[in-house]
Formats: C-alpha cells, structure tokens, sequence
C-alpha cells in the first residue's frame, strides 16, 4: 500500500495527521477480492465457478469496495499508530476530506484527517512508600440482636384490629380502594383495589399515609395532596390532587417471635443459626465499608502524588458525561441543594476540576496495572456477565447473550473489576495499618476533597 502520511499537528498530547490511501491502490485490492470470491459464487445461469469477473463487479462491486475502503481504514490508522510509536488516549476521530462516494466510485484517492490523543508519558509514584489507614470494626451482639429484631420486624404479619372503636394507627396495615383526581377528573395510574398499605411506610406520596391515621373500618375519607416537583410522572408534579379513599379493613402488627421457629420459617436450621447468618451479613457490610474508604483515602493520595498532562479528549468527554447528568438533574428539579444556588460558569468549573481528576487517576490505574500485568480472566468476567444477567429475572439468558456478542458492554463490566484488581494490587505493596473506629465513624459519609466527585 502506498500510504500517504503527513503529520498535520502535535500540540501537547494531541495529534492530527492526513492520511491518503491512493484509488489505484483501493481498485487493486478491490480485484483481488473479486478474484477471491468469483471461484466460490454461485449465481443462477452460471456454472458453479465459472461466474465472469465482470458480472461479480456489476453485481457486488459497491458492496465489496465498500469493505475495501474499511479494511483500509482501519489497516492504514493502525499504521500511523505503529509509524509513529503511537499509545492512543482513547479512540481516534476520523475526519473524511474527500467526497466517500467517489472513493466507492473508484474515482477518487481515500483522504481523511486523523486526530487522536495519545497517553501521556509520566512514571507512577513508588507504591511502597504509599502509607495509609484502614477503619475496621467488628459487629457486636448487640448490632446481632438489633438486626435480629429488624428481620422480625420485616416478617411481622397482620391481624384485623379488634374492640369497640377501631382506629388506624402509626405502623398499622389499611385495605383501601382510591381514586385520584385532579380538578375533579380522574388521573391515568391514580386508582387502586384492595391495596394493603402501612402507614409511615412513606410508600404513598407524601401526606397521604398521614391523612388515613385515625380512620375507621368501613369508612371513606378524602384524601388531599400535593405532588412534589420532582415527581417522575411529569403531568403530575407540583399539582394538588384529591384521592376518594375506602378504608376496607385496618390491621395491627404482629411481631414474629425471634426463636427457633422464626428461623425455620426463614429455611434457617435454628436461632443461632441466624444470628451467626446476621453476623457474616454485618461484617460483609462494615468489611465493604472499610474497603470504600480505604479505597477512597488511596485514590486521594495517588491524585495527590501525580500531575501530568491530560488528554483533552478524554476529560472532554469525562466532562461531557457529567454535564449531561447535571443538566437531566436540573430538569427533573433533583439537583443537589449546593448545586442550585451556583450559576452554569461556577458549576462548569468545578465539574470540569472533577472530570480532570477522574481522567488522571484512570490513567494512572491503567498504568499500574499495565505495567504490573493485571488482568481481568475469563472467568472474572463471565461471572460478572452472569451475575449482572441474573438481575433481570426471566430475561436473564437473553442479558447475557447480549453481553456475551457485545464487545463494548463487555468492556463496561470489565473496567470495574480492572479497577478493583489494581486497587487490590496497591493496597498490597503499601503499608497498610488497620485502625479500629466506631461503628458510626466508619458509616459516616465523608466530606468530599474539591474536585474530587460524588
């Protein structure tokens, strides 16, 4: 192939380079697949075999030079890579600078622009000299007990309350019937028969659980609300409504025994069985805590530990991604409180300073694992595949056979469990102090250092 390739730019870590690949050499390619194919065609009035070369080009020449031209895309971008000792920072644009259908023509040479950014050069700090603290702390058996009693409480059941003046109250289970409306006309999902509600379950819409405390069998009430603003039926949001209420039935609470029967019930061979279950489960969460901040306290000091020159592409498209999030928060309302006070400048700047972190500590992960050789297995990543299939129930087999043919969703599994390996692979060169904390020391969210992300 005789490639034509002229370095356009180099500012920084950016590049553009002009690449022509001449048509003479796009039609040689394109009758060699021809020659490549004509053998094996079959095509009805022709022997098999024995199809002319210029009935193949009539019939499939677009088509076929179509791919020439792909093939000479990625085969001469991947040149300018190797010519040029090239680690791109993400995937380069192209930019086509002749008219493509010409190219497909034959009249014309393929000339397109190549920008890319490569990835900088800079040498990871020495992860031996990298000291930091790790919370722990273990679940005692008052924490066992407490959680005990939660699970009790989840799996209480529901008796019909008895005496002369019945009433709902706080925690009680109603059987309502309700009909929503809005200036006196029913509303699309506003209505329900035979709903078991809890009231201070805050399952309903705020005030509605409230206005049913006190209510009687048999009795109707009326119901008045007002939809907050960022209610995720749009139509509804902000707007006052009346709900017809029937109170069908109303139920007091009856906490199930914590014992032996309780466990089984639960397919739990007894109660110490269970509480010994209640403690694995509140170390794996105290242990998935103090991983969390050891992990955030170790990213803080490899931010801290490293200034190199950032791709522009990639903290562009880091902060576009953010950008989009913010702008979909401030429509729906959900943006957080400190957010709405600050104008789009002041926002776009610290986002941009958070955009810039995340790039260099995922350049600086890359690199540590690149040049220490992690890797995520098969194995790691099927389990992944499975895992995340099994979320959406009955279309399990159908998730996972489209992470299994989708290359790219693959990649969106696997970049997690890369960074985890590597964090795993840092945490085991520093030197590391466990540090026994509270409970509540180590559950507390910690302030965000600027520019750090939530």
């Amino acid at each position: 192939m005789s490639l034509q390739i002229v370095e356009k730019s180099g500012d920084g870590l950016s590049r553009v380079y002009g690449v022509t690949v001449p048509a003479a050499d796009l039609a040689e390619k394109l009758e060699a697949r021809i020659a490549e194919l004509t053998p094996q065609m079959k095509i009805k009035g022709f022997r098999p075999g024995k199809v002319p070369p210029q009935h193949v080009r009539r019939m499939y020449g677009k088509e076929l030079m179509s791919e020439v031209v792909q093939q000479a895309l990625s085969e001469s971008s991947q040149k300018v890579l190797e010519d040029n000792n090239l680690r791109p920072a993400g995937e380069p644009d192209m930019k086509p600078e002749t008219d493509i259908q010409q190219v497909l023509d034959g009249k014309a040479d393929l000339a397109y622009e190549l920008s890319l950014d490569v990835m900088p050069e800079f040498e990871p700090t020495d992860l031996t000299k990298i000291s930091l603290k790790r919370p722990v702390y273990e679940p005692t058996e008052k924490e066992v007990d407490e959680a005990l009693a939660d699970l009790a409480k989840q799996n209480r059941t529901y008796e019909p309350r008895t005496g002369k003046t019945v009433k709902a109250k706080k925690d009680d289970q109603v059987t309502i019937d309700f009909l929503g409306k809005l200036d006196g006309e029913a509303f699309a999902g506003g209505a329900g028969e035979d709903y078991d509600l809890i009231l201070g379950s805050g399952s309903f819409i705020p005030g509605f659980e409230d206005q049913l405390i006190g209510a009687k069998p048999d009795s109707d009430v009326v119901v008045k609300v007002t939809f907050p603003e960022g209610y995720q039926a749009e139509h509804l949001a902000g707007k006052e409504a009346e709900f017809e209420v029937k109170v069908k039935a109303v139920k007091a609470p009856v906490d199930a025994p914590a014992d032996d029967e309780f466990a089984k019930k639960l397919g739990v061979e007894g109660l110490d069985a269970l509480k010994e279950l209640l403690k694995t489960n509140l170390t794996q969460q105290f242990e998935n805590a103090s991983r969390f901040k050891l992990k955030r306290a170790l990213l803080d000091v490899l931010d801290e530990k490293h200034d190199f020159p950032l791709p522009p592409r990639m903290v562009d498209a880091e902060f576009g991604a953010i950008w989009n999030q913010v702008e979909q928060d401030k429509e729906r309302g959900s943006l957080p409180e400190d957010d709405a006070k600050k104008s789009d400048e002041e926002l776009r700047a610290e986002y941009r300073k958070i955009a810039e972190r995340r790039v260099r500590l995922g350049l600086v992960l890359a690199e540590i694992g690149r040049a220490n050789d992690v890797q995520v297995t098969d194995q790691e990543l099927g389990q992944a595949m499975r895992m995340e299939a099994m979320r959406y129930g009955q279309q399990a087999q159908e998730v996972f056979n489209y992470f299994r043919d989708n290359p790219q969703a693959q990649a969106q599994l696997r970049a997690p469990i890369y960074e985890d390996k590597v964090v795993d692979f840092i945490v085991g060169q520093a030197k590391v102090k466990d540090q026994t904390v509270s409970t509540d020391e180590l559950l507390a969210e910690d302030e965000m250092p600027e520019g750090s992300g939530a």
